[in-house]
């Protein structure tokens, strides 16, 4: 595989999520996040290049809803996710998280 440097600095993160592929329903945990990117483990098999949508739950009671992410690879039943469609006050609470993780840096968000 060749060498990617990622666009967006990715965050820890540990939070539970709904996931669909198709009519299929799958729940997992996201790990980590990025402003593009997730890294996602799950009952719900997926392949590389399988779109589908997915809503984490935050503890604070929000939800993130992820409208379309497609599947760049896939390691037993962990996934990187590529994000592609989200709403614009989603993306707004990542810019957030990700200014929270800068300045407290040494502990795992879990959200």
């Amino acid at each position: 595989m060749p060498f990617v440097l990622r666009p967006y600095r990715r965050f820890p993160l540990c939070c539970p999520v709904t996931y669909h592929a198709g009519l299929s329903e799958g729940r997992g945990t996201i790990w980590n996040v990025s402003l593009n990117g997730w890294r996602l483990s799950g009952d719900l098999p997926l392949r590389v290049r399988q779109t589908g949508s997915m809503t984490i739950k935050l503890s604070n009671h929000q939800n993130l809803g992820v409208a379309g992410a497609i599947v760049c690879w896939v390691k037993s039943q962990e996934y990187g996710l590529e994000t592609l469609v989200t709403e614009k006050h989603t993306h707004c609470q990542l810019e957030h998280f990700g200014e929270r993780v800068v300045l407290e840096p040494t502990e795992v968000i879990h959200e």
